[in-house]
């Protein structure tokens, strides 16, 4: 695997900063947010000086019950191909649910949400990682997620299950510390026992990030420092492996360079510490007794990493295991987005804090991608999103859940301000057609005519 370095999370918010940090080998870029044919001065300044950009996917899904999208996967690679990658990396998480397996509306998270770790999610999970490997131009590195809930009648551990995973695929594994510890506050899950588990000679990068506690959760910000028992995390996972490359994330709340400078001191620093210790430790000499024939402690895929060893597939494919995965995320997912009672299983009040904080998220993003809507709505527009939240859940992007928002109040007569209401009728208007309105009176007409009808 090639050598990274200490690496940071490039965001347009701290574009310059970034160009301008010393010591800073590598940088990733959430892949979705970047266009192949107008990459941006930055980072192509930052490619001429010879800095690694990793695109990093959010939305692909691999976890979910249905194969990858072609068409995401085509995006993904253009990204890569664009820019120079030595691989790519996205989560092992599912982002929607629905559609043709469950006879269902789509229903979209917009976030990153836990795969039960079955069998079904296994085989499901490894036949769309192979899908997966086969369409992108270099390799692919999956990450570990962070979760507020866990599935009832788990079959296996989150470090034997990415073992099984990499086993039989050969995909390399980006191990996010800062999730270790979040799982290991919500979920109880001790990381060292993890990290012992897992096939370290897999180890694309690591990801190391910041959050808070609120009402005894830890939820995965990316907009907080990092706190010690994340640091400490890496200190054991530097111990029992030499990272390829560790990358500060950082999406939000931006501190001034010079704090993230400190972090990144802080980071090299608790590597440095773990390699000492391993550096410090004495091996104690085998005793004699039977190899493992299979598990953590051996190294996966008989022909070494990027090799997977043997396909364990279910006899007659993965087309049932795909339907029963449907219907137990469409269900898990229609709770958390649309108030349909919780599976059986799940913890209610876990389900009631990801629903909310699922809900902010939208709020949120819209927000970004459509800063004019909080601007026009003021102080009521996180209230008046939040109550539309609740009755619509989103079935495509963030973009189009901004459309649908605004329609909605548009069609109930709101806002009450009749001057404020115009303004954001022009805006759906100017936005809601598959191009921008002409200013010409006879064209606006005739497009108007075409879409939805609104009345004040």
């Amino acid at each position: 695997m090639e050598r990274l370095g200490t690496g940071i999370g490039w965001r347009p918010e701290i574009a310059d900063a970034v160009e301008e940090m010393p010591g800073v080998d590598w940088v990733e870029a959430v892949a979705e947010n970047v266009c192949p044919a107008h990459l941006p001065e930055s980072l192509l300044r930052l490619r001429r000086r010879g800095v690694t950009v990793v695109p990093h996917g959010v939305s692909l899904g691999l976890g979910g019950a249905d194969r990858p999208d072609e068409g995401r996967l085509t995006a993904l690679a253009e990204r890569a191909q664009a820019l120079g990658s030595p691989l790519v990396t996205e989560h092992i998480a599912f982002v929607r649910a629905g559609g043709v397996l469950t006879a269902s509306p789509r229903l979209e998270a917009g976030h990153l949400l836990p795969v039960p770790r079955t069998r079904d999610a296994l085989d499901v999970l490894c036949e769309n990682v192979r899908i997966a490997q086969e369409a992108l131009p270099v390799p692919l590195a999956v990450e570990n997620i962070a979760a507020l809930l866990a599935w009832p009648d788990e079959e296996l551990t989150e470090g034997q299950f990415l073992y099984e995973l990499a086993d039989r695929t050969g995909v390399r594994l980006l191990i996010d510390v800062a999730n270790l510890h979040t799982n290991h506050v919500n979920r109880g899950e001790d990381p060292a026992r993890a990290l012992a588990e897992l096939p370290l000679e897999a180890l694309a990068y690591v990801h190391v990030a910041g959050g808070f506690e609120r009402d005894g959760f830890w939820h995965d910000s990316h907009a907080h420092p990092v706190p010690r028992p994340v640091l400490d995390i890496l200190t054991d996972l530097a111990s029992r492996v030499a990272p390829p490359g560790v990358l500060l994330e950082r999406d939000e709340n931006f501190p001034e360079p010079a704090e993230l400078e400190r972090e990144l001191a802080s980071i090299g620093t608790a590597v440095e510490s773990g390699r000492t210790a391993a550096r410090r430790a004495v091996d104690p000499a085998p005793g004699p007794g039977p190899a493992p024939t299979s598990g953590p402690g051996q190294a996966p895929g008989a022909g070494g990493r990027g090799a997977p060893g043997p396909d364990p597939r279910p006899a007659g494919g993965t087309e049932p295991a795909r339907q029963r995965l449907a219907l137990a995320q469409t269900s898990l997912l229609s709770a958390l987005v649309a108030g349909t009672p919780a599976p059986e299983g799940f913890d209610r009040v876990r389900i009631g804090v990801q629903a909310r904080s699922l809900a902010a998220k939208r709020a949120d993003v819209v927000a970004k991608v459509a800063p004019e809507l909080p601007v026009l709505l003021g102080e009521g527009y996180r209230t008046a999103f939040l109550a539309y939240a609740q009755c619509h859940p989103m079935t495509g992007g963030y973009r189009q859940d901004a459309l649908e928002f605004a329609e909605s109040l548009l069609l109930a007569g709101r806002p009450r301000n009749a001057g404020v209401r115009r303004e954001l009728r022009e805006w759906w208007l100017d936005r809601s057609g598959p191009a921008p309105r002409s200013r010409r009176p006879a064209v606006r007409v005739a497009r108007a005519a075409q879409r939805v009808l609104l009345r004040r």
